[in-house]
């Protein structure tokens, strides 16, 4: 009877380590940070909190008014569409572009803050 071959596993050499000395995001205690580029960080958080509670507000507004179009118009009630009244429809469809519409437009303007951030602190 001959020995199975024994098995060995086979691994990538590891990658090598960057340096710890400049730190991207949070740092830690005793790490060296350039000022501008604390200043930057918090400029890009205030502006994406305005960015979101801007849009969270926006939503709000376009949602309680059409919520408020299909129950304060009576006549929507009338109109039907494949045996289900408009105002049903709606209630129903109505909701879904306008989330998505929001969503885009936060995900867009998040990027190009991002982007002008990157800029400002690559200028450097």
């Amino acid at each position: 009877m001959t020995e199975a071959p024994k098995r060995v596993r086979i691994t990538a050499d590891a990658p090598p380590r960057r340096s710890s000395a400049a730190t991207r995001g949070i740092a830690l205690p005793g790490a060296p940070v350039a000022e501008a580029d604390a200043v930057y960080a918090r400029a890009l958080m205030r502006s994406q909190l305005r960015l979101a509670l801007g849009t969270v507000a926006g939503f709000v507004v376009v949602v309680v008014a059409l919520a408020l179009g299909i129950a304060l118009i009576p006549e929507i009630d009338a109109v039907v569409l494949g045996g289900l009244p408009l105002s049903w429809l709606l209630q129903a469809f109505a909701f879904y572009p306008v989330i998505l519409v929001f969503a885009v437009l936060y995900v867009r303007t998040a990027v190009r803050n991002e982007r002008r951030y990157r800029a400002l602190r690559d200028r450097e």
